[in-house]
């Protein structure tokens, strides 16, 4: 099934100082292998009220579909997602990317994303690699993997003596389970990829993406 999603409208982005964890309770996690289906993809979830979208380095097309999203779609907040490198820091950020979230951290891409004056989420599954953020002023971070990392228990254990830690849990979160995340006080926004599923975008039904995508933006607390 075709369809098509009408154009939507502004919205805001993370400044300087913003934060991404506070555009939408959701994150859709996109892995896209056209770069054509970038742009109307990125308009459903816009128009089912998700505006920040993370487009992950997983293929060929990823670079190519920011740029498409970043140049065409200004509702999104187009970011790059599995940033592993300070050379996918460099090439996203040319191609507008917004923000930039990485699986796990080292000190060589801390610095680099620091560098890239771009939010950026750090990926952390340890205490002891959230304190190590801590300690060089990171207090937004990705949980990942969180299902297998421990899930709503370990971020709840974490949030008494780490209360200035702030998280998007990412890995395996469901719509069922995305309530439980965000219901916790750590917790900004989830990351999950049910909204686009492989089907639909397939498909190309963009009205079903919209509709996934509104589901799931209602799911703030």
């Amino acid at each position: 099934m075709t369809s098509s999603v009408p154009p939507v409208m502004p919205s805001a982005a993370p400044g300087p100082g913003a934060s991404v964890l506070d555009l939408a309770p959701v994150v859709p996690v996109v892995v896209l292998h056209d770069a054509a289906d970038a742009v109307p993809l990125a308009r459903a979830l816009v128009a089912g009220g998700l505006p920040a979208i993370e487009v992950t380095l997983r293929t060929p097309a990823a670079l190519e579909s920011i740029r498409a999203v970043a140049a065409e779609v200004p509702g999104a907040v187009v970011g790059a997602g599995t940033v592993i490198s300070p050379e996918h820091v460099r090439e996203t950020v040319a191609a507008g990317a917004r923000f930039l979230v990485s699986p796990g951290w080292t000190d060589t891409l801390l610095e680099s994303m620091k560098a890239s004056g771009l939010p950026f989420l750090p990926g952390v599954s340890t205490t002891s690699e959230v304190v190590a953020l801590l300690e060089r002023g990171v207090r937004e971070m990705k949980f990942f993997p969180a299902e297998a990392a421990g899930g709503t228990a370990y971020l709840k254990a974490l949030s008494a003596p780490l209360p200035q830690a702030r998280f998007c849990p990412t890995g395996g979160i469901s719509p069922t389970s995305a309530p439980s995340y965000l219901a916790l006080p750590n917790v900004g926004c989830v990351g999950g990829s049910w909204m686009v599923p492989g089907d639909a975008v397939a498909a190309k039904d963009w009205d079903r993406v919209a509709r996934l995508a509104a589901e799931a933006a209602a799911l703030a607390p």
